[in-house]
């Protein structure tokens, strides 16, 4: 188990009956962002992920 998976199961235990957009998720991450800017890249990676899940691998 990695260390962050206990806030992902937090995560998952807190709110995981809640119904939110990706806007609401966006705005979030940019709170969060904003109040530890040493976060920023990782937060950006994230996000770019979750943007590109549905693009086709090109590695195929």
């Amino acid at each position: 188990m990695y260390f962050t998976d206990r806030g992902i199961e937090e995560l998952a235990a807190r709110r995981g009956e809640e119904e939110v957009s990706l806007a609401w998720v966006a705005e979030r991450l940019r709170d969060f962002v904003d109040l530890n800017p040493e976060f920023e890249i990782p937060v950006e990676r994230l996000a770019t992920w979750l943007a590109r899940l549905d693009d086709d691998d090109e590695d195929d």
